[in-house]
């Protein structure tokens, strides 16, 4: 009977883009609609670009970090941004950890180094390669991942994909790839299960 049978699941992939020329991020990107308004990505979606890095004062979304009176800085940083349309502060988080993890096991894959995951943040020995906050505007998830390019400019002690031997473009467009499989795969999961009592 027609209407019948095997039926493939349609879901919308998030849309991604990677940005060749430099972008600097200094906290006030991380907004709902930035992603739309500067690359026209429209919906769930994740962009990434290399740029520097200064995020200090009222842009810290990190409270914690702010009453501290920490910064984050970097001459190089690759830069990813997500936004998806859910404004549950648990599910960013999650989206967060799950974004973190794809780069921790891409690192890993393609360089051979061993990292460390800390909560949000990568390790590679003594030095921090990564910097990652989650947080939600009034009609999505927010999540941004920082990737230090180079050592130079960082405050703390840090490690880079230059010290891993990896080109950050590269990195950033299978990084961005991953993740979209990803998102589109645990779609695909959720709507193919029937509640249970």
């Amino acid at each position: 009977m027609e209407g019948h049978g095997k039926r493939a699941v349609a879901l919308i992939r998030p849309s991604v883009h990677f940005e060749s020329e430099p972008v600097d991020y200094d906290g006030r990107q991380l907004r709902s609609h930035w992603l739309y308004e500067t690359f026209g990505l429209a919906g769930d979606a994740a962009a990434a670009f290399v740029g520097r890095a200064d995020v200090a004062g009222e842009h810290l979304v990190d409270l914690a970090d702010r009453q501290a009176g920490l910064v984050i800085r970097a001459d190089r940083m690759l830069h990813l941004i997500v936004e998806v349309f859910d404004p549950r502060l648990d599910r960013a988080v999650s989206l967060q950890r799950h974004l973190v993890h794809a780069a921790r096991e891409l690192v890993e894959e393609r360089s051979g180094a061993r990292l460390r995951r800390s909560g949000d943040d990568l390790f590679h020995g003594e030095g921090k390669l990564s910097v990652s906050i989650a947080t939600v505007s009034a009609v999505s998830n927010l999540v941004h991942l920082g990737i230090n390019v180079t050592n130079a400019g960082t405050p703390v002690r840090t490690a880079s994909l230059e010290d891993l031997g990896l080109d950050a473009a590269a990195t950033a467009r299978d990084l961005l790839a991953r993740f979209a499989d990803d998102l589109e795969s645990m779609g695909k999961a959720a709507v193919k299960v029937r509640p249970v009592p």
